[in-house]
């Protein structure tokens, strides 16, 4: 399925990427992967994840403090964002509308 962020979204993972990559690029690269593989898990089976603000759903990173927000749409999966899990939530509630 093909994945598609909203611009914010994509410049949350740039944030967090740069964020890890300057405490240690090697950490950088685990985040990304990290991330890279969530929205590979959600890409293979959108519905397990649960959902929580309908029809929106999330899956969290076991490893670092991050979710991946999203909406399963006829053509895509819209990334509404990549949420640091400690902050602000429901921020990214505008991005939906």
């Amino acid at each position: 399925m093909r994945v598609v962020f909203h611009p914010a979204a994509e410049g949350e993972l740039a944030e967090a990427v740069s964020y890890y990559g300057a405490i240690d690029p090697g950490l950088g690269q685990r985040f990304y992967v990290e991330i890279t593989r969530l929205l590979h898990e959600v890409c293979a089976n959108p519905r397990m994840f649960r959902q929580f603000d309908p029809p929106l759903r999330r899956h969290f990173s076991p490893s670092f403090p991050y979710g991946v927000i999203y909406l399963e749409q006829a053509d895509c999966l819209w990334i509404v964002a990549i949420m640091h899990l400690k902050r602000s939530p429901g921020y990214w509630k505008s991005r939906t509308q």
